[in-house]
């Protein structure tokens, strides 16, 4: 992995230079082991990233899991990365830390 890729904060300075490997790399930092569940939040965060050019915020990551876990999507979301949507979810899915958010 090359840290000249990354900012000061640890996260992609390009989302576009993320691939899978980064994902791992970034989920082993968290202490992480990525499970299908985990890879269903990044591709869909991918996902969104491409069609929008920004990172989807915590809800809409929440209202995608509600799809396959209901009214439990917000806990299995906290559950899948427990130390926060933007320490965690953005950074193994390779966005940019989101400027206004500071929580979650």
């Amino acid at each position: 992995m090359d840290a000249q890729c990354l900012d000061e904060d640890g996260y992609l300075i390009n989302p576009m230079d993320w691939d899978e490997s980064w994902a791992e790399h970034f989920a082993l930092q968290e202490n992480i082991v990525l499970t299908e569940d985990h890879w269903d939040v990044i591709r869909f965060m991918r996902g969104y990233y491409e069609s929008h050019l920004i990172a989807p915020d915590a809800r809409f990551s929440i209202k995608h899991l509600a799809q396959r876990f209901g009214s439990e999507a917000r806990n299995k979301l906290f559950e899948l990365f427990p130390y926060g949507y933007v320490q965690q979810a953005c950074r193994i899915a390779g966005m940019k830390r989101p400027r206004n958010w500071s929580t979650g």
